[in-house]
């Protein structure tokens, strides 16, 4: 059962402060559609508030002035504090968008504590002050912290992408402004209290939920000097388009149709256990699933039988409960998109393997069936199309170069698998393919290395000394002759 939450304050600058505006927003049960929480709506004045507490933090406060060592030992503390309340932030998450709670204490808490502890050891070794010889003499080259950052994270994995971008900005030196979700608002409240027991100064995190009118004027904020986002390629681009009025820097982490490749030499069985958790993932909600699965037309009936099998034997259920293994989705305007996928994948002339609609005795809530095309066409829109569910196609391709085609004919480049008894030829098929992460014979997402996308899925880096990089800017200072440091 999903415990009500209300807050009526708004996280400004590190502190409980009354909304400056009317609105509430009301966050919906996926599993039975009804109201459980309520959270202020920050207004533009509320935005206003935050983003000058943070501009005064970086131009006058402590925080960017402080040590590393110092800003390390706050940021563990916050760190800490997620890995303590892991479980009560995995429950709340699974009752705002529906990700199975046995998959949300590690994707949606353990996970976001990964994010920052990993951040922490980049932060670390990182080269912030170095010494080159120039062509006219010697020269230091700093990195000084970008500013005042902006933070505008979505629904699907609120903690783990907040993560990725306050972790960094922070420990860089930058003050932020945690926009949340509509949709998934409940969360941040427990980070901001986390945050203010770890001892952030005064400025430094703002925390506000809000709706994509506020996100804009937050975006389009001349106090702002860096944005990072993460969400759909339409929202990304009207951010990149909002953001350069002011030419503030901007990070962006859009969609994925991401492409597993089964080589004719895989194990089924491994290769159909190893892809299965990570294609209907958060029910289909996330950038990086595999969504597209390329499978060898001579053993097309083998995985076209296995992968259905796979599909039909998740067990879906309150997302709560923790035997579930794929839960509702997180709105009902979520729920229409996949049906009508469905249907359109149907029109197209691709053919249901499993699932197709709702699932029996589920009349309230978002649901819909794990959903597994077959004869997939990759010039079909299921192929090309992010549909953000349950829905999953599989497409036969003749040889390994047609393969590599196919996983390459998208308009995205997120992720992507290869499953092969060849070691060595499953790490050249990931040289070919364009994606900013691949794996070889698993999935992964590590924390330590760049994380992004080619074409439309994004802009910069997330993770590792790349992602870190993207909140400094880069000094160069000419040094007089002679000198030694």
């Amino acid at each position: 059962m999903t415990e009500r939450v209300e807050h009526g304050q708004l996280f400004i600058g590190g502190a409980l402060a009354d909304p400056l505006g009317q609105e509430v927003i009301e966050v919906i049960s996926p599993h039975t559609g009804e109201v459980f929480g309520r959270v202020p709506h920050a207004s533009p004045a509320d935005v206003d508030r935050a983003v000058a507490t943070a501009r005064t933090a970086f131009d006058e406060g402590p925080w960017p002035r402080m040590t590393l060592d110092e800003r390390i030992e706050i940021v563990s503390r916050i760190k800490d504090g997620i890995a303590v309340r892991h479980e009560e932030i995995a429950r709340c998450i699974s009752s705002q968008n529906g990700t199975p709670y046995t998959s949300s204490v590690m994707v949606q808490a353990l996970a976001a504590m990964m994010v920052w502890d990993a951040a922490i050891t980049v932060a670390r070794g990182f080269p912030y002050e170095e010494a080159r010889d120039g062509i006219l003499g010697k020269l230091l080259v700093r990195r000084e912290p970008v500013g005042v950052v902006a933070a505008v994270v979505p629904w699907n994995v609120p903690q783990f992408t907040a993560a990725a971008k306050l972790a960094p900005a922070l420990l860089a030196g930058c003050p932020a402004i945690l926009k949340t979700s509509p949709e998934a608002s409940l969360d941040a409240y427990i980070l901001g209290e986390i945050a203010a027991e770890a001892g952030l100064p005064e400025g430094v995190l703002s925390i506000l939920p809000a709706d994509r009118e506020v996100s804009e004027y937050l975006v389009g904020h001349p106090g702002v000097d860096k944005v990072s986002f993460t969400g759909s390629v339409a929202a990304g681009k009207r951010v990149m388009e909002v953001a350069a009025r002011h030419l503030t820097r901007v990070t962006l982490e859009l969609g994925g149709k991401s492409a597993a490749v089964i080589l004719p030499d895989a194990d089924a069985a491994t290769a159909v256990a190893g892809i299965t958790p990570f294609a209907w993932m958060i029910n289909g909600q996330a950038c990086v699933a595999q969504t597209r699965i390329l499978v060898p037309r001579t053993r097309y009936d083998e995985f076209a039988e296995a992968f259905a099998a796979a599909a039909n034997g998740l067990k879906v259920g309150d997302p709560l409960d923790p035997a579930t293994e794929l839960g509702p989705l997180v709105a009902e305007r979520q729920q229409k998109r996949s049906l009508d996928y469905i249907r359109i994948g149907q029109e197209e002339g691709a053919k249901v393997l499993a699932g197709g609609g709702r699932p029996a005795g589920f009349e309230q809530g978002w649901y819909v069936e794990p959903t597994l095309f077959g004869d997939v066409d990759n010039s079909m829109r299921i192929a090309r199309e992010e549909i953000f569910g349950p829905v999953i196609c599989l497409l036969p391709y003749g040889d390994e170069s047609e393969a590599v085609s196919i996983a390459n004919d998208s308009d995205y480049g997120l992720s992507g698998s290869v499953w092969t008894a060849d070691v060595e030829r499953g790490i050249d098929i990931a040289r070919r393919v364009r994606t900013g992460t691949y794996s070889v014979n698993t999935f992964s997402l590590d924390m330590l290395g760049p994380f992004g996308g080619y074409k439309n899925s994004g802009l910069g880096r997330e993770f590792g000394p790349e992602g870190y990089g993207e909140y400094f800017e880069h000094k160069m200072i000419h040094l007089p002759a002679g000198w030694e440091a």
